[in-house]
Protein backbone atom coordinates (compact mmCIF):
# COMPACT_ATOMS: atom_id res chain seq x y z
CA UNK A 1 0.00 0.00 0.00
CA UNK A 2 2.78 2.19 0.69
CA UNK A 3 3.74 2.49 -3.03
CA UNK A 4 0.80 3.98 -3.71
CA UNK A 5 0.86 6.75 -1.25
CA UNK A 6 2.18 8.98 -3.98
CA UNK A 7 -0.05 8.13 -6.83
CA UNK A 8 -3.24 8.10 -4.12
CA UNK A 9 -2.26 11.87 -3.01
CA UNK A 10 -1.65 13.40 -6.59
CA UNK A 11 -4.85 11.80 -7.86
CA UNK A 12 -6.05 13.21 -5.06
CA UNK A 13 -4.90 17.00 -5.56
CA UNK A 14 -6.15 16.57 -9.23
CA UNK A 15 -9.69 15.79 -8.24
CA UNK A 16 -10.88 19.01 -7.10
CA UNK A 17 -9.11 20.58 -10.26
CA UNK A 18 -11.26 18.25 -12.20
CA UNK A 19 -14.40 18.81 -11.03
CA UNK A 20 -14.01 22.70 -11.49
CA UNK A 21 -12.37 22.53 -14.82
CA UNK A 22 -14.50 20.04 -16.15
CA UNK A 23 -17.75 22.05 -15.12
CA UNK A 24 -16.29 25.18 -16.78
CA UNK A 25 -15.44 23.04 -19.74
CA UNK A 26 -19.12 22.27 -20.21
CA UNK A 27 -20.44 25.40 -20.01
CA UNK A 28 -17.79 26.27 -22.70
CA UNK A 29 -18.59 23.52 -24.67
CA UNK A 30 -22.62 24.67 -24.87
CA UNK A 31 -21.63 28.01 -25.39
CA UNK A 32 -19.91 26.54 -28.75
CA UNK A 33 -22.57 24.08 -30.00
CA UNK A 34 -25.38 24.93 -32.69
CA UNK A 35 -28.44 25.35 -30.88
CA UNK A 36 -30.68 22.58 -32.09
CA UNK A 37 -27.91 20.86 -30.95
CA UNK A 38 -27.93 21.51 -27.57
CA UNK A 39 -31.60 21.82 -27.60
CA UNK A 40 -31.35 18.27 -28.34
CA UNK A 41 -28.75 16.89 -25.97
CA UNK A 42 -30.58 19.08 -23.69
CA UNK A 43 -33.83 17.18 -24.08
CA UNK A 44 -32.21 13.44 -23.60
CA UNK A 45 -31.32 14.23 -20.19
CA UNK A 46 -33.47 16.75 -18.82
CA UNK A 47 -31.53 19.48 -18.39
CA UNK A 48 -28.51 21.94 -18.80
CA UNK A 49 -27.57 21.12 -15.46
CA UNK A 50 -27.67 17.53 -15.76
CA UNK A 51 -24.89 18.08 -19.29
CA UNK A 52 -22.61 19.71 -16.87
CA UNK A 53 -23.47 17.41 -13.97
CA UNK A 54 -22.81 14.44 -16.74
CA UNK A 55 -19.19 15.90 -18.31
CA UNK A 56 -17.80 16.97 -15.02
CA UNK A 57 -17.82 13.60 -13.73
CA UNK A 58 -16.84 12.66 -16.77
CA UNK A 59 -14.23 14.60 -16.25
CA UNK A 60 -13.38 13.50 -13.01
CA UNK A 61 -13.08 10.05 -13.94
CA UNK A 62 -10.44 10.76 -16.71
CA UNK A 63 -8.78 12.56 -14.25
CA UNK A 64 -8.60 10.01 -11.54
CA UNK A 65 -7.91 7.04 -13.59
CA UNK A 66 -4.79 8.81 -15.74
CA UNK A 67 -3.43 10.41 -12.71
CA UNK A 68 -3.09 7.27 -10.57
CA UNK A 69 -2.23 4.57 -13.46
CA UNK A 70 -0.42 7.75 -15.16
CA UNK A 71 1.84 8.68 -12.00
CA UNK A 72 2.52 4.78 -11.69
CA UNK A 73 3.58 4.22 -15.15
CA UNK A 74 5.65 7.39 -15.24
CA UNK A 75 7.31 6.66 -12.32
CA UNK A 76 8.23 3.43 -13.63
CA UNK A 77 9.59 4.73 -16.43
CA UNK A 78 11.94 7.73 -14.20
CA UNK A 79 9.98 10.66 -15.76
CA UNK A 80 8.39 11.99 -11.93
CA UNK A 81 10.61 14.44 -10.36
CA UNK A 82 10.09 16.25 -7.29
CA UNK A 83 7.18 18.90 -7.29
CA UNK A 84 8.99 21.94 -7.39
CA UNK A 85 9.63 24.72 -9.71
CA UNK A 86 13.37 25.02 -10.07
CA UNK A 87 14.85 28.43 -11.15
CA UNK A 88 16.15 27.82 -14.20
CA UNK A 89 13.65 25.51 -15.89
CA UNK A 90 10.87 27.71 -14.66
CA UNK A 91 12.32 30.62 -16.57
CA UNK A 92 12.87 28.07 -19.83
CA UNK A 93 8.95 26.89 -19.01
CA UNK A 94 7.57 30.47 -18.71
CA UNK A 95 9.35 31.71 -22.23
CA UNK A 96 8.26 28.29 -23.86
CA UNK A 97 4.71 29.45 -22.54
CA UNK A 98 5.09 33.12 -23.38
CA UNK A 99 5.96 31.83 -26.89
CA UNK A 100 3.59 29.50 -27.10
CA UNK A 101 0.69 32.12 -26.34
CA UNK A 102 1.87 34.74 -28.64
CA UNK A 103 1.79 32.47 -31.33
CA UNK A 104 -1.28 31.14 -30.71
CA UNK A 105 -2.91 34.29 -30.81
CA UNK A 106 -1.61 35.08 -34.13
CA UNK A 107 -4.33 32.76 -35.36
CA UNK A 108 -6.96 35.61 -35.02
CA UNK A 109 -4.57 37.70 -37.61
CA UNK A 110 -3.54 34.88 -39.91
CA UNK A 111 -5.10 31.48 -40.12
CA UNK A 112 -8.67 33.91 -39.33
CA UNK A 113 -7.89 35.65 -42.48
CA UNK A 114 -7.56 32.93 -44.66
CA UNK A 115 -10.55 30.85 -42.83
CA UNK A 116 -13.82 33.02 -43.56
CA UNK A 117 -15.64 30.91 -40.84
CA UNK A 118 -12.82 31.23 -38.55
CA UNK A 119 -12.83 35.27 -38.25
CA UNK A 120 -16.46 35.39 -37.59
CA UNK A 121 -15.93 33.08 -34.57
CA UNK A 122 -13.43 35.61 -33.35
CA UNK A 123 -15.36 38.51 -34.77
CA UNK A 124 -18.44 37.27 -32.46
CA UNK A 125 -17.00 36.21 -29.44
CA UNK A 126 -16.45 37.59 -26.16
CA UNK A 127 -13.00 38.11 -25.21
CA UNK A 128 -13.80 38.13 -21.85
CA UNK A 129 -16.06 35.28 -20.59
CA UNK A 130 -14.98 33.61 -17.43
CA UNK A 131 -15.90 29.81 -18.32
CA UNK A 132 -13.81 30.26 -21.09
CA UNK A 133 -10.75 31.17 -19.35
CA UNK A 134 -10.95 29.11 -16.29
CA UNK A 135 -11.71 25.72 -18.89
CA UNK A 136 -8.87 26.79 -20.52
CA UNK A 137 -6.76 27.25 -17.53
CA UNK A 138 -7.67 24.58 -15.42
CA UNK A 139 -9.04 21.82 -17.79
CA UNK A 140 -6.33 22.55 -20.61
CA UNK A 141 -3.58 23.58 -18.56
CA UNK A 142 -3.67 20.61 -15.76
CA UNK A 143 -6.20 18.29 -16.73
CA UNK A 144 -4.97 17.31 -20.06
CA UNK A 145 -1.48 17.44 -19.50
CA UNK A 146 -2.52 14.48 -16.75
CA UNK A 147 -4.10 12.92 -19.55
CA UNK A 148 -1.85 13.16 -22.58
CA UNK A 149 1.83 13.47 -20.75
CA UNK A 150 1.47 11.71 -17.61
CA UNK A 151 -0.69 9.06 -18.62
CA UNK A 152 -0.86 8.73 -22.36
CA UNK A 153 3.10 9.73 -23.41
CA UNK A 154 4.49 7.42 -20.62
CA UNK A 155 2.14 4.30 -21.44
CA UNK A 156 3.34 4.70 -25.26
CA UNK A 157 7.16 5.31 -23.70
CA UNK A 158 6.73 1.84 -21.22
CA UNK A 159 5.01 -0.17 -24.63
CA UNK A 160 7.75 0.99 -26.67
CA UNK A 161 10.54 0.52 -24.17
CA UNK A 162 9.38 -3.25 -23.66
CA UNK A 163 8.44 -4.05 -27.11
CA UNK A 164 11.18 -2.72 -28.98
CA UNK A 165 14.23 -1.52 -26.58
CA UNK A 166 13.38 -4.43 -23.82
CA UNK A 167 17.36 -5.42 -23.36
CA UNK A 168 18.04 -1.56 -22.38
CA UNK A 169 17.86 -1.37 -18.70
CA UNK A 170 16.84 2.25 -18.78
CA UNK A 171 14.26 3.89 -21.21
CA UNK A 172 16.32 4.86 -24.09
CA UNK A 173 16.23 8.92 -25.06
CA UNK A 174 14.35 7.61 -28.65
CA UNK A 175 11.68 5.81 -27.58
CA UNK A 176 10.49 8.98 -25.10
CA UNK A 177 11.04 11.21 -28.33
CA UNK A 178 8.85 8.88 -30.68
CA UNK A 179 6.28 9.01 -27.87
CA UNK A 180 6.10 12.89 -27.37
CA UNK A 181 5.39 13.19 -31.64
CA UNK A 182 3.15 10.79 -31.17
CA UNK A 183 0.86 12.18 -28.39
CA UNK A 184 1.54 15.61 -30.20
CA UNK A 185 0.09 14.44 -32.97
CA UNK A 186 -2.80 12.69 -31.30
CA UNK A 187 -2.85 15.68 -28.93
CA UNK A 188 -3.91 17.94 -32.06
CA UNK A 189 -6.11 15.12 -33.62
CA UNK A 190 -8.26 15.73 -30.49
CA UNK A 191 -8.90 19.51 -31.19
CA UNK A 192 -10.61 18.24 -34.41
CA UNK A 193 -14.15 17.84 -32.87
CA UNK A 194 -14.26 20.97 -31.23
CA UNK A 195 -13.39 23.12 -34.55
CA UNK A 196 -15.25 21.18 -36.37
CA UNK A 197 -18.46 22.24 -33.73
CA UNK A 198 -17.31 25.32 -33.79
CA UNK A 199 -16.78 25.85 -37.75
CA UNK A 200 -20.01 23.23 -38.85
CA UNK A 201 -17.47 21.47 -40.92
CA UNK A 202 -13.48 20.83 -41.34
CA UNK A 203 -11.36 21.79 -44.39
CA UNK A 204 -7.45 20.52 -45.12
CA UNK A 205 -6.58 24.10 -43.88
CA UNK A 206 -8.57 23.72 -40.89
CA UNK A 207 -6.74 20.31 -40.15
CA UNK A 208 -3.49 21.51 -41.07
CA UNK A 209 -4.12 24.28 -38.68
CA UNK A 210 -5.05 22.30 -35.72
CA UNK A 211 -1.52 20.03 -36.58
CA UNK A 212 0.59 23.33 -36.62
CA UNK A 213 -0.51 24.97 -33.30
CA UNK A 214 -1.51 22.49 -31.34
CA UNK A 215 1.03 19.75 -32.42
CA UNK A 216 3.67 21.77 -32.33
CA UNK A 217 3.30 22.98 -28.68
CA UNK A 218 1.46 19.32 -27.66
CA UNK A 219 5.48 18.32 -28.31
CA UNK A 220 6.92 21.40 -26.51
CA UNK A 221 4.53 20.33 -23.54
CA UNK A 222 6.36 16.82 -23.84
CA UNK A 223 9.47 17.92 -23.90
CA UNK A 224 9.01 20.06 -20.79
CA UNK A 225 7.29 16.88 -18.94
CA UNK A 226 10.70 14.45 -20.17
CA UNK A 227 13.47 17.20 -19.22
CA UNK A 228 11.84 18.47 -15.81
CA UNK A 229 8.65 17.26 -14.98
CA UNK A 230 4.55 17.46 -15.63
CA UNK A 231 4.58 20.65 -13.47
CA UNK A 232 6.45 22.35 -16.19
CA UNK A 233 4.17 20.74 -18.94
CA UNK A 234 0.95 22.41 -17.29
CA UNK A 235 2.68 25.70 -15.93
CA UNK A 236 3.43 26.20 -19.58
CA UNK A 237 0.09 25.33 -21.23
CA UNK A 238 -1.57 27.53 -19.04
CA UNK A 239 0.35 30.42 -19.23
CA UNK A 240 -0.02 29.82 -23.06
CA UNK A 241 -3.44 30.07 -22.70
CA UNK A 242 -3.24 33.16 -20.39
CA UNK A 243 -1.02 34.99 -22.49
CA UNK A 244 -3.03 33.90 -25.77
CA UNK A 245 -6.56 35.41 -24.20
CA UNK A 246 -5.04 38.24 -22.52
CA UNK A 247 -3.62 39.58 -25.97
CA UNK A 248 -6.72 38.59 -27.54
CA UNK A 249 -8.54 40.84 -24.92
CA UNK A 250 -6.53 43.80 -25.20
CA UNK A 251 -6.55 43.81 -29.24
CA UNK A 252 -9.92 41.98 -30.49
Amino acid sequence: MTKFRKPLFFTLCMMPVAFIGGCFAAVYAMQGMDENALETIIQQVGSKEIVILITTIQTVIYAVICGFFGYIIADKIGLIRPFQLAKKETLITLLAGAIGGITISADAFTFAKWIPELSKTYETSNTFDAPTWIASILYGGIIEEVMMRLFLMSLLALIGWKLFCRKEDTIPERVLVISNIIVGAVFAAGHLPSTAQMIGHLTPMLIFRSFLLNGTFGIVFGRLYRKYGIQYAMLAHMLAHIVSRTIWLIIL
